[in-house]
């Protein structure tokens, strides 16, 4: 059992300085420890980018549920990232084109902010490194985790600089978390791990200077089976925009810019091309490739310690074009912040740690739902989906085609379960078991066309020779924005493409 000493408030150790960590200690300190984040990386309250998030200049998609949540850790942060440049996002006016066809552009009340992750972790750690009791020991890698005996604290996180005492440790070092290596010495058997792995890679470039959509707050190209493509661009702070291109297999973009500019012509819609033609680009393509699913079954381990645990990617991670994994961070913390909450300083022995290891399973249960169903309809995934992923696959391709052809209630349903603002109940709704009835049997609305901003792409002439980003010796990001070559695009997507 876990033993505080008297009068002493109870310590929380967090392994890893990125957002998963930074929800993390925002949630435990709410609750009343006193919190020491652990980072390898040098990290400041000001740092942009670093190498620890080698993913940072990926898109990023920030769910609305994972922005409520942000918001309840840290009330005040949304207006904070919107001060610090963060741009408005109305889903609603997103030129998507799904695996049916256009979606309408109509306004919504599903508005987000869309940003770098650079900036978006940068003001999070301001303000988590405010909360009182927080510290930050950056360029502190954790070698090892270790219980000695004796009444103390029961943990020793151990670095090279020394070992810090926690009486609760908490996991939040990401996909290349160490803790399965470190469980044997721990007496903790390996647990059982899930892996999905479509083979999707992505290709992103950032650029300033794009031509004008008018109405639309983006561009979505979803990848189908069939042909294994997909991309987006985004509007991210200081007027800029990232683009990306996806691909599956052998059709994976690679780095260089020609192989990058042809991923895009060879996408369903040549929207995402027009747009990088007619755009200056301000750093290099960069490709991103650890894009599988993975879950540890921490939550299963009988032999599970007291006062350890594991949040974001270090326990599930997710293929990012879903743009689950910050959100589930989040969730995660607000699952901390309860549990250290209810405790009020008592002892967490075994049996409440595994309690809290199970509800951050479930946290995970519905997004890990919706990826890895996804994923397992690419002909390049490591497996196949069961019967009963098959049939929520069809439905949900029938209520994104009841959507383009213009049924408003099943466009939002989608939308709200793929923000996880929704659950998979609100799916099967009478009126839209109704609705598909009525299109089945009788004559549906025509559907949606091109949106019309995109069309004026095409009547943009093209650039004057030698202004091409093509033409253009490569960018090398330095510029007058040291930050700028490692941004990434963050916004809101609708429900998953080809799920």
């Amino acid at each position: 059992m876990t033993t505080f000493p008297p009068g002493s408030p109870p310590t929380v150790a967090v392994v890893g300085g990125s957002l998963a960590g930074l929800f993390a200690a925002a949630g435990a300190a709410t609750a009343g420890p006193r919190v020491t984040v652990l980072d390898r990386d040098e990290l400041t309250a000001d740092t942009l980018a670093h190498p620890g998030v080698p993913q940072g200049r990926q898109p990023h998609v920030y769910l609305l549920r994972g922005l409520r949540a942000a918001e309840e850790l840290l009330p005040g942060v949304l207006d904070e990232l919107r001060a610090a440049g963060a741009v408005d996002l109305e889903t609603g006016r997103l030129a998507t084109l799904s695996e049916q066809g256009w979606l309408p552009i109509r306004d919504s009340d599903m508005v987000g902010l869309s940003m770098s992750r650079p900036l978006f972790e940068r003001v999070v750690r301001r303000r988590v490194l405010a909360l009182p009791g927080v510290t930050l020991l950056a360029g502190r890698p954790v070698t090892g985790l270790r219980r000695p005996g004796g009444p103390d604290r029961p943990w020793r996180v151990v670095t090279a600089a020394g070992e810090i005492a926690a009486d609760i440790v908490v996991d939040a070092s990401g996909r290349a978390s160490r803790l399965p290596a470190w469980l044997p010495a721990l007496g903790v058997g390996a647990p059982a791990t899930e892996e999905v792995d479509a083979r999707i890679g992505y290709a992103a470039r950032e650029f300033t200077g794009g031509p004008e959509l008018h109405e639309l707050s983006g561009i979505l190209v979803g990848a189908t089976p069939e042909s294994g493509r997909g991309g987006l661009a985004l509007p991210i702070e200081d007027g800029h925009w990232v683009v990306l291109a996806s691909g599956s297999g052998d059709r994976r973009p690679p780095r260089d810019v020609d192989g990058f500019m042809d991923s895009l012509r060879a996408e369903r819609d040549p929207a995402l091309v027009r747009f990088a033609e007619r755009a200056r680009p301000v750093d290099d393509v960069l490709i991103y490739r650890r894009n599988g699913n993975r879950r540890h079954r921490y939550d299963r381990c009988r032999n599970w310690p007291a006062g350890l645990l594991a949040v974001g990617d270090s326990f599930v991670s997710f293929n990012p074009i879903y743009g689950q994994g910050i959100t589930v961070a989040a969730l995660d913390a607000l699952v901390l912040r309860d549990a250290l909450a209810a405790a009020a300083g008592r002892p967490i022995d075994r049996r409440a740690t595994r309690r809290v290891m199970r509800r951050l399973a479930r946290v995970a249960g519905l997004p890990w739902a919706i990826a890895t169903g996804a994923d397992l309809r690419q002909p390049t995934s490591s497996g196949h989906q069961n019967r009963a992923q098959r049939m929520t696959s069809a439905w949900v391709r029938e209520l994104n085609r009841q959507a383009v052809h213009g049924s408003e209630r099943a466009h939002l349903a989608v939308q709200r379960l793929a923000h996880l603002i929704g659950s998979p109940a609100g799916l099967v709704h009478p009126a839209l078991l109704a609705g598909v009835t009525r299109g089945r049997i009788g004559r549906r609305h025509p559907a949606a066309t091109r949106p019309d901003g995109l069309d004026l792409l095409d009547l943009i002439e093209d650039p004057a020779p030698g202004a091409g980003p093509t033409d253009r010796p490569a960018a090398t990001g330095t510029g007058d924005h040291p930050d700028r070559a490692d941004r990434s695009a963050a916004g809101l997507v609708p429900a998953p493409q080809g799920s």
